[in-house]
């Protein structure tokens, strides 16, 4: 079964008490129940974490390079910010989402910069909560696709004889 780490950035701990008018009323444990009710489902396991300290944060990352499937991030306020982070993730050979509760291209003009989009495979933002549902989903797929291309190149690789036949 693959690992899937999720880990979230600053503040996000304080969900549903924290501009609930932007962020609503769902917690992080929420979220977090949600996601591994979801990942279940998609034969997934997941790995919850959240941080308020750029340096765990950069920990758990290289954590994920060597023990993770696939990451999703919502690196909160260090998404705009944080060189370390980007750093962190370019070490990073598996798939890799970011995840916004809001919609970061609607807010103030420092928030539209990311410096974990240039290492993610996908970007989804504004949807809430929902949105780490539909980021698991997206990565159970970015897995499933890997492992065909694996496959595709093992079997091309495979000496002459020996390669599987279909009938």
């Amino acid at each position: 079964m693959s690992i899937i780490f999720i880990l979230n950035g600053p503040n996000l701990n304080m969900l549903g008490t924290r501009q609930p008018s932007l962020y609503g009323y769902e917690t992080l444990a929420d979220i977090e129940k949600d996601c591994h009710r979801h990942a279940a489902v998609l034969d997934l396991m997941v790995d919850f974490r959240q941080s308020n300290y750029e340096g765990e944060l950069v920990s758990w990352i290289q954590e994920a390079s060597r023990k993770a499937s696939g990451l999703i991030i919502n690196a909160g306020a260090y998404t705009h910010t944080s060189v370390a982070l980007l750093d962190a993730l370019l070490l990073n050979k598996q798939p890799i989402l970011e995840v916004h509760l809001s919609n970061i291209y609607a807010r103030e003009a420092f928030r539209q910069h990311s410096y974990v989009t240039p290492t993610a495979s996908g970007l989804i933002a504004g949807l809430g909560g929902y949105g780490y549902r539909l980021a698991l989903t997206a990565m159970g797929e970015l897995l499933k696709k890997t492992m065909i291309l694996r496959e595709e190149q093992a079997h091309h690789r495979a000496p002459a004889g020996r390669a599987e036949r279909s009938e």
